[in-house]
């Protein structure tokens, strides 16, 4: 006889339309949040991802269209005369950094030290 028995909850398959939720909330929400978000642990949600390649590719193609949205934003507002735009822009895509360097040279200064004397 070959009668096994299912043990342990059933697996969870993601339809079309939560799939398409996953990709919506990649641009605002991590995997753990998502996995909040729909009831189920964060591991269930990466051992669906392994199952269901379309919901890996969902969720990187959220996040990456949120980076991109932004990323256009940032540079417009750059482009646009905001100095702070540009130099988050500088710092974080051309290795720009605010580190200034100070010269000391003790020549030509003269450093006196004086102790009052108790009489």
């Amino acid at each position: 006889m070959s009668n096994s028995l299912i043990v342990g909850k059933p697996l969870i398959v993601l339809n079309q339309e939560q799939v398409s939720r996953v990709e919506e909330l990649a641009s605002v929400l991590t995997k753990s949040q998502i996995a909040d978000y729909m009831g189920i642990c964060a591991n269930t949600f990466r051992a669906i991802e392994d199952r269901q390649p379309e919901v890996a590719r969902a969720f990187n193609t959220g996040k990456a269209q949120a980076i991109a949205n932004v990323a256009t934003n940032l540079i417009a507002q750059a482009e646009a005369g905001n100095v702070t735009a540009a130099m988050f822009y500088l710092r974080t895509q051309a290795g720009w950094t605010d580190q200034t360097a100070v010269k000391f040279s003790p020549i030509g200064h003269r450093i006196e030290i004086i102790r009052a004397i108790k009489p």
